[in-house]
């Protein structure tokens, strides 16, 4: 039946795009959370009235996010060229595709840590200073667990957005779905190999939703 309905489709070959895609995004998510959380702590710390209130830090590190969140993907992969060649020592292949994944992606999360970390009760943040409570005891003890439902959600959204960005990426080579469709699809107009890579790449959205949810649902208390 499927051998009917996509007659150009080799199988094998999909199924390892769609391992590829699956490990550009896991990847690169995982990184980009941790990097995300990090600049977002830091943004939210830096600001007025916080423990390590400072303009010019938060000036900065602000700046520079807003800066790479404003650059388009597909700008991103090829202004990043050299940094992904001196890194990796190509610019062709999954690997390759993790540095422009990552920068892309952590900026736009660390902006949704901020928005968690905004919604805090800051009462609950005076009375852990009041207690004389480090800073290190202050972010793993309140802000990341009083913001959990959120990072969970903004990192789900992320994940998603980063499996668009690999569609993007495979376009210039770096593989998966998006450079398979591309190249096997729309290159030798073969609608079908189009057809099935989109319908993969939804699936693996859909998943990513639904675990995302699962996920924060059980650990959202409010």
């Amino acid at each position: 039946m499927l051998e009917q309905l996509f007659p150009n489709v080799n199988w094998e070959t999909m199924v390892e795009a769609a391992y590829q895609t699956i490990y550009m995004t896991s990847i690169s998510t995982v990184v980009t959370f941790v990097l995300g959380l990090a600049i977002g702590i830091v943004l939210f710390l830096t600001s007025p009235n916080q423990v390590w209130a400072s303009k010019i830090v938060n000036f900065l590190t602000s700046s520079i996010v807003n800066i790479f969140r404003s650059i388009p993907f597909i700008v991103l992969i090829i202004l990043l060229i050299p940094v992904t060649k001196l890194l990796v020592g190509t610019i062709r292949g999954t690997n390759a595709a993790l540095p422009a994944l990552i920068i892309g992606a952590a900026p736009f999360y660390a902006r949704m840590v901020l928005i968690s970390l905004k919604e805090i009760d800051k009462g609950v943040i005076e009375a852990a200073r009041s207690m004389g409570a480090k800073t290190s005891t202050i972010i793993f003890k309140v802000l990341i667990p009083e913001s959990l439902p959120g990072l969970l959600s903004g990192i789900t959204v992320t994940a998603v957005a980063l499996v668009g960005y690999t569609a993007m990426a495979g376009i210039i080579g770096a593989g998966g779905l998006g450079n398979l469709a591309f190249i096997e699809g729309f290159q030798r107009s073969r609608d079908d190999v189009t057809l099935m890579a989109t319908i993969i790449i939804l699936i693996i959205v859909f998943i990513i939703q639904w675990i995302g949810d699962a996920i924060t649902a059980l650990v959202d208390k409010r």
